[in-house]
């Protein structure tokens, strides 16, 4: 009587272990490594920072203040700017304008990627022409990409957001197209064909699994990179415009006024090496986790 709870205890866990999709169970694995565990901690901490700006910090990222170029002190943690305004303020709203433009433009970017480079599977000519003009866009560094479209659109968000989703299109297209090349000739495949699954069920069945993990590690990167594109962009006066902050434009003004105060350019520099490290180590937790065998 005893031994039957037992026994419907223990076969609970096992079925929800069941239940657990492979893949997704890989990718959580990540999370328990230590890389993933500092990596996704860091990420936490600075979107909860970035989301709740307007309540943890009073005043608005564009109070100015009488005491100008103030060094870090218990009232000012990161000093104050040429207009008397917190620097720190300003680098957490400028963290809000990082963060918005990876979490938005690189998912996106790694979405319509994943469906140019799996064109090849509806018309070869098609694959082939898709290729050829990822190419094209792959001989552009990301800086020089990102000067077009502002010589096009003018300085702003949009225009870091267009080169950060542009920029990241030919890595998504190509790993797509790769994994529907390796797989479109394999027995299981051609078997499949013969039996009348249809080409869409062919893709996400069995194309897209294959190629998914290669596509979350670059999209993962790809976040890091484009952490240092807004930076280099907003840092040639070409990102966000002022009085907006971004960390890209504090350390512009920063570099502008270092005379004047050597520690301007610490708070924002460090908040933007951080938020680098933490992307960082959770594209190396997952490239681990997905090539673990």
């Amino acid at each position: 009587m005893t031994d039957l709870p037992l026994r419907a205890s223990g076969a609970a866990p096992a079925a929800t272990r069941r239940r657990i999709n492979p893949t997704l169970a890989r990718y959580l694995s990540a999370f328990r490594t230590p890389k993933g565990i500092i990596g996704a901690s860091i990420l936490v901490l600075m979107v909860l920072a970035a989301l709740l700006a307007p309540v943890l910090l009073s005043g608005g990222y564009d109070q100015q203040g009488a005491n100008t170029f103030a060094g870090p002190s218990g009232q000012h943690l990161f000093g104050t700017d040429e207009f008397g305004r917190d620097i720190l303020v300003r680098s957490v709203y400028g963290l809000r304008v990082d963060l918005s433009l990876i979490l938005t433009a690189v998912p996106l970017s790694m979405a319509i990627g994943t469906v140019l480079g799996l064109a090849g599977a509806i018309s070869g000519w098609l694959g082939a022409g898709v290729q050829r003009v990822l190419d094209v866009i792959i001989g552009f560094p990301g800086l020089i990409l990102g000067v077009c479209l502002v010589a096009i659109l003018g300085p702003g968000w949009f225009a870091l957001f267009l080169t950060i989703l542009i920029g990241g299109l030919p890595s998504a297209g190509r790993l797509a197209r790769g994994a529907w090349l390796t797989q479109q000739d394999r027995e299981y495949v051609l078997a499949a064909r013969v039996l009348g699954v249809s080409r869409r069920q062919l893709l996400v069945r069995h194309v897209l699994p294959n190629a998914m993990d290669a596509i979350v590690v670059n999209g993962a990167v790809w976040m890091v990179i484009g952490v240092y594109i807004e930076a280099a962009l907003s840092i040639v006066g070409l990102g966000v415009q002022p009085p907006t902050p971004s960390l890209g434009v504090l350390l512009n003004n920063g570099l502008r006024f270092v005379t004047q105060s050597p520690t301007y350019i610490i708070g924002p520099a460090a908040l933007l090496l951080l938020l680098a490290v933490g992307v960082s180590l959770m594209s190396d937790a997952l490239n681990e986790a997905v090539n673990r065998r």
